[in-house]
């Protein structure tokens, strides 16, 4: 069995455990909508979305067409919203895939409608009102007018509509502000006939923090991967992180004093140094602006030497006893005693958890567990079931 040099783990295990925690907070009645764009913000849709499907999660979201296509093409039956204004010229694969779709203004509700009819099918559509987010939506002042326009066009049966929170996890004022005024427009759509089955508003933080934004469904995002889009919200305790990224060294080389290391000469030994050789760079995803940051090596935090380059990374590892070859490092993750977070990789980047893992790129082979064992792995060559006997980090 040939070791991997890079890899992360998935255990989706502990994405049941979060699954069963939104559960929990929002209640029986309230359906949940997985985010799994993005690759599920890097965790791999596919195995993500079979894990959700398995715990009963109502939907699943996306953020463009060809998510969709993927997810389909890989056998998941489950319903799937489009979250992402689309181009008319996706309408064929909303079609053939059978998507639902955020509808972002009547023009694109007539062509859909026009397909639609011409193929004999009824499409489920969602559409999003702008609350406060300023990004994608309709003006509240036109929504109820193309909501209760688009609901009379044939072939599209208005199945929900949503806002979205930009500060859910810093400004709860805020964010009960917009709810009150989505309900305002859920209200007068009611009054004037149209009852969509599926209203939803909560993200990750509402979640957290405000229930009465729970209404018929909520789409919780990065809690369900043990991520949250702030640390100001501290961490749930019924919460688990879900991936964690490794590494072997693949070379341990001795340098004098005075020996510049990486790219720019930016670092230079004051002393003898044991170098640890980390086959990950920002081309794996590890920020090269987390030059200078930290990974686990024997349950112990090592500097980074120098800049992270493309492929490679360099550590301190002088002090320990017969380094070698094939050893394994921790980039995020627990190893021991001690644990980097995406978290805190995100603070001294300049990003949030999310982007961290968002940003682990395809050429790390990502290996699923279940019990502790693991039982699938995903590459650029493939997915491939691993035998019982298959340890964590080996093919």
């Amino acid at each position: 069995m040939r070791a991997l040099p890079a890899w992360v783990e998935v255990d989706l295990d502990a994405l049941a455990v979060n699954i069963a925690e939104v559960r929990r907070r929002v209640g029986a009645r309230t359906k949940i909508l997985l985010i799994v764009k993005a690759d599920a913000y890097g965790h791999g849709s596919v195995e993500v979305a079979r894990e959700a499907v398995r715990d009963g999660v109502h939907m699943l979201g996306v953020a463009t067409v060809d998510e969709g296509k993927e997810l389909r093409a890989a056998g998941i039956e489950a319903a799937l919203l489009v979250l992402s204004p689309v181009l008319r010229d996706e309408i064929p694969g909303i079609l053939d895939f059978e998507l639902r779709t955020t509808i972002p203004d009547l023009e694109f509700a007539r062509a859909l409608s026009e397909a639609a009819r011409a193929r004999g099918k009824l499409v489920p559509v969602h559409l999003e009102v702008d609350t406060g987010m300023g990004r994608s939506g309709l003006d509240p002042e036109q929504a109820i007018d193309v909501v209760l326009q688009t609901s009379r066009l044939p072939g599209i049966l208005v199945e929900g509509v949503y806002t979205h929170f930009p500060v859910s996890d810093t400004d709860v004022e805020f964010t009960r502000t917009q709810l009150g005024r989505f309900l305002d427009i859920v209200t007068r759509l009611r009054q004037a006939g149209v009852d969509p089955p599926l209203v939803h508003a909560s993200n990750t933080a509402a979640i957290l923090q405000v229930s009465a934004a729970h209404l018929d469904m909520v789409r919780p995002g990065g809690m369900l991967y043990g991520c949250l889009p702030d640390p100001v919200l501290g961490y749930p305790e019924g919460l688990r992180r879900v991936m964690s990224f490794h590494a072997r060294l693949v070379q341990v080389r001795h340098l004098p004093a005075g020996w510049s290391i990486s790219y720019g000469r930016d670092y230079v030994t004051t002393r003898d140094t044991v170098v640890g050789v980390v086959p990950v760079g920002y081309g794996h995803g590890l920020s090269r602006a987390y030059s200078g940051g930290s990974v686990l090596y024997r349950g112990r935090r090592v500097p980074i030497l120098g800049r992270v380059t493309m492929d490679m990374t360099l550590v301190d590892l002088s002090g320990f006893e017969r380094p070698e070859v094939g050893e394994p490092i921790v980039i995020f993750g627990r190893q021991g005693d001690e644990e980097i977070t995406v978290d805190e990789i995100g603070a001294r980047t300049g990003v949030i958890g999310y982007e961290v893992l968002c940003g682990i790129s395809k050429r790390v082979v990502r290996v699923y567990k279940r019990h502790g064992s693991a039982q699938t792995m995903r590459g650029l060559t493939g997915v491939r079931t691993l035998l019982p006997a298959s340890r964590v980090g080996e093919e």
